[in-house]
């Protein structure tokens, strides 16, 4: 019951879908994989990868990877604390803060994550490889990277207050 609960609150978007043919001895058999990001629009987000016979049962897949794989993002009112660049292989992504009002200034996968992830004004950069699943990779590799102002403030001796003035 409280799962279903919890189910709701939750936003989903599908990124990529890819159809996957195996040829066999009497044609060809499909298959699909889905990439999906969730996240609650408020600094928890995963993303998960899904692949079977049918399409609902792949997106099925890649939310319930997702929803295990959820990181919490150190966020500044409704931004990243400071710039960032993630890396995955050859793809990176740049991602930096803005000003309120700004908008996600982002493309593609790197927009899905933000929106779903609940950062409002940011501005990113895909360079490098333009592999959708690896840009998202990319991405957590980047919010990876993202300090937090508590955990920096409390490492340095100093307050909240101190630290931003």
């Amino acid at each position: 019951m409280e799962q279903e609960g919890r189910d709701r609150e939750y936003s989903e978007k599908l990124i990529k879908l890819n159809r996957v043919a195996k040829v066999v001895r009497g044609g060809r058999r499909f298959s699909f994989s889905a990439l999906v990001v969730v996240g609650d629009k408020n600094g928890c987000v995963g993303y998960g990868y899904g692949k079977a016979n049918d399409v609902s049962e792949a997106i099925r897949k890649g939310v319930e990877r997702a929803k295990k794989s959820m990181i919490q993002i150190p966020r500044k009112k409704e931004t990243i604390p400071h710039q960032v660049q993630g890396e995955f292989k050859s793809a990176k992504v740049l991602m930096k803060p803005a000003a309120p009002g700004t908008g996600i200034i982002a493309g593609g996968p790197v927009r899905a994550v933000m929106e779903v992830g609940g950062i409002n004004d940011v501005l990113t950069k895909s360079l490098g490889s333009q592999n959708q699943v690896n840009i998202v990779k990319a991405v957590f590799e980047g919010f990876s990277r993202l300090l937090d102002a508590r955990e920096v403030a409390k490492n340095r001796g100093k307050t909240l207050q101190e630290l931003w003035g």
